[in-house]
């Protein structure tokens, strides 16, 4: 597995990696432990304090994930193993085939991002293990709280469980921690499309969500139904820059209504159009439908940041990283007079160091998690403000 941009596995399948030998137990093997022999044991270590190091588990759906964090803010390493060429001959995710590939690919993901971050397979400089533990894939998300759990044990450290949302909140104060208050966020990814208002860390309002249909899901489908292959974000937005986004004229659903999104129809638009008209240009249609999905988007988080008063606008989730959606919330934070914030791609897409960074804060205002800690698929982000 050859390391991409910023220490990033990208794409990668290996499945061939070492068994993890020398760590304890390996994935397999990991578990809640016994409470009559382990009562309580995680509750009751220290909270590491703010400037201490934390590494971060991330298996929630198709990445197998691995990062440590210093202090909340600095990322140290970060390994990440993508299975889109696992999934890609189905269309989309299959959840049993994603648990087994992280039950193979965690130890070795954890055992690089430990030896980048001068670290080793007994835990050595880590002082807490943030990991995800909703929502996502129930066999994916078991795969990697196990895993915290056992090595919270092995090495005596705390673990504390982390709602992937919330760590997508965090994936921008890893790149500019300084980004002012109060924030909108528009958190667009396969699985969810929120509005959220962020007026401290930890501090939340959900200000809208998709009532259908996720903007990413809707790009899958969209992309299986032209023949384009998975992930159909990054097929579309490629194909995209070569049609006419005017060529058809699909409907931009609650466009000035609410935060609320809903992009069902949308699709549904796009088959119908497209079986009427079995001549339709590919790229034609996949721009029409691109610029109906960012008009929506991005006049939404346009009026959310008008209406909070918000000091900037931050894009997060995978569809953040879309060409046309990150040009259009720069020109609209540009002539609003706000900023725009817009990740690195790989921290746009599922990641540990988001993890542990949302987890140093929950450390710190919260404490860590219990052994009894489960998973939860359908976890919501809860507001807070």
């Amino acid at each position: 597995m050859a390391p991409g941009p910023g220490g990033l596995l990208a794409g990668s399948t290996d499945r061939t990696s070492p068994a993890g030998e020398g760590w304890p137990g390996g994935v397999g093997l990991t578990g809640q432990g016994d409470p009559r022999r382990y009562p309580r044991r995680v509750a009751t270590l220290p909270v590491p304090s703010p400037a201490h190091r934390v590494l971060g588990i991330e298996t929630s759906c198709d990445e197998t994930a691995a990062a440590v964090v210093d202090g909340g803010s600095v990322i140290v390493s970060s390994v990440v193993s993508s299975q889109i060429d696992l999934h890609a001959r189905y269309g989309g995710v299959v959840p049993e085939l994603a648990g087994r590939a992280h039950v193979e690919l965690l130890t070795p993901v954890l055992a690089e991002a430990l030896e980048a971050a001068g670290s080793d397979a007994s835990g050595t400089g880590i002082d807490a293990i943030a990991v995800t533990c909703g929502p996502g894939l129930i066999g994916s998300l078991l795969v990697g709280v196990a895993e915290a759990k056992a090595l919270s044990l092995a090495w005596g450290v705390p673990f504390v469980g982390v709602n992937h949302l919330e760590a997508h909140l965090f994936a921008s104060l890893l790149e500019q921690p300084d980004l002012g208050w109060p924030l909108v966020v528009l958190l667009v990814s396969g699985g969810h499309t929120l509005l959220v208002e962020v007026s401290a860390p930890g501090r939340y309002r959900l200000l809208g969500g998709t009532v259908d249909d996720a903007a990413g899901e809707a790009f899958d489908k969209v992309a299986r139904f032209l023949g384009l292959g998975y992930p159909g974000g990054p097929a579309i937005d490629a194909i995209a820059g070569e049609g006419d986004p005017e060529a058809f004229a699909f409907p931009r659903a609650f466009l000035d209504e609410g935060y609320d999104f809903s992009f069902s129809g949308l699709k549904t638009a796009v088959v119908t159009t497209v079986r009427r008209q079995p001549g339709a240009d590919t790229a034609d249609v996949a721009a029409s439908f691109r610029r109906a999905v960012v008009d929506v988007l991005v006049a939404k988080a346009r009026r959310a940041a008008a209406d909070v008063g918000a000091r900037a606008l931050c894009l997060a989730g995978g569809v953040a990283a879309n060409s046309l959606l990150r040009a259009r919330v720069e020109e609209a934070c540009a002539e609003d007079g706000i900023g725009a914030f817009l990740p690195s791609r790989a921290l746009c897409t599922d990641n540990a160091a988001m993890v542990a960074a949302a987890g140093w804060w929950r450390l710190g205002h919260g404490g860590p998690s219990d052994l009894s800690l489960g998973v939860d698929p359908n976890l919501r982000l809860v507001p807070t403000v």
